[in-house]
């Protein structure tokens, strides 16, 4: 993440975000529409499965944006800590339907297999090859924007896309194999979609993981906490950081941070330091909502005394 992602507002990073989904939604749509009708004037039961994939995509980016709205709706009576985790959910129901897709190709594939049915039109490669170059494309463009606005959602939703690449790559090597292997291989793309459900499955799989941390309040990456340190043992009048806590919710953090100050200091002077230790955090854009911060007297400044 560059120093100038870092240092986007919220509203900045919010609306990068919600614009990101837009393009995705638009994305799946087209190539639900695409795939599906080349899929059955091409007679490729992988082509079309990967349309239905893309189908559900659609569904999967608007519960994202949703997932993304309220969570960005400030901390009320009933939510003090805000609603942050609406966007860790959605990350949720996102890779539990990746999880439902991969289930129902792997059922049809098997259906498929075992009815026989046409050799797959040559047409058919073309459009995976084109499917594959542009969803490979928008993976990485939401990768990169979920990585800067700090968004899990997003980054499942990338996902998505490297799934929807992958299955149209194994579908492209199925109906390759079919046609050049010609008759008594026209079911070579379903097992291609058999294997791609497989990859689906996984990433799934992987992506409820994350989101599960995420809810259980798992800790941030090493390196957030160790910034997080750095910049608040450069404030004026902290000696050292005893503890540093932090997690996730939405596209920030709470955090709450012991800082050590010399123990002779009066109450006033400890207080001015916890306010700016806080305020410092909050401006660093590191993607902080909000600083608890408990001021200990350092044990180790030399001359202390208590």
């Amino acid at each position: 993440m560059s120093f100038q992602e870092k240092s986007e507002s919220f509203d900045a990073r919010f609306n990068k975000g919600i614009r990101t989904v837009w393009v995705s939604i638009l994305a799946n749509v087209l190539f639900a529409v695409v795939k599906i009708a080349a899929g059955i004037l091409g007679s490729s039961y992988a082509l079309i499965a990967d349309g239905i994939e893309s189908t559900l995509d659609v569904f999967s980016s608007a519960v994202v944006l949703g997932g993304m709205k309220i969570g960005a709706i400030p901390a009320d009576a009933d939510h003090p800590f805000g609603h942050g985790k609406a966007e860790t959910l959605a990350a949720m129901t996102v890779s539990l339907v990746l999880i439902f897709v991969a289930g129902v190709i792997a059922y049809k594939s098997f259906q498929e297999i075992r009815s026989p049915h046409f050799m797959p039109a040559p047409f058919t490669l073309i459009v995976l090859s084109a499917v594959i170059v542009v969803k490979e494309v928008l993976s990485r463009f939401l990768c990169r924007v979920g990585e800067s606005v700090n968004s899990l959602s997003l980054k499942v939703d990338a996902w998505h896309h490297r799934a929807d690449a992958l299955t149209s790559l194994a579908a492209f090597i199925g109906i390759a194999i079919a046609l050049i292997g010609g008759r008594g291989f026209e079911s070579a793309d379903d097992w291609a979609a058999l294997f791609a459900s497989g990859i689906i499955a996984l990433n799934g799989i992987r992506l409820l993981k994350e989101s599960i941390a995420e809810i259980m309040d798992a800790a941030p990456p090493p390196e957030t906490e160790e910034e997080i340190r750095k910049i608040a043992s450069d404030v004026d009048g902290v000696v050292a950081i005893e503890k540093c806590r932090a997690r996730k919710s939405g596209l920030g953090y709470f955090v709450e941070i012991h800082v050590e100050v010399r123990p002779e200091i009066s109450v006033s002077r400890g207080h001015a330091i916890a306010h700016m230790v806080k305020n410092t955090l909050l401006k660093s854009g590191v993607g902080i909502i909000d600083v608890l911060v408990h001021i200990e007297p350092s044990s180790h400044h030399k001359g202390s005394s208590y």
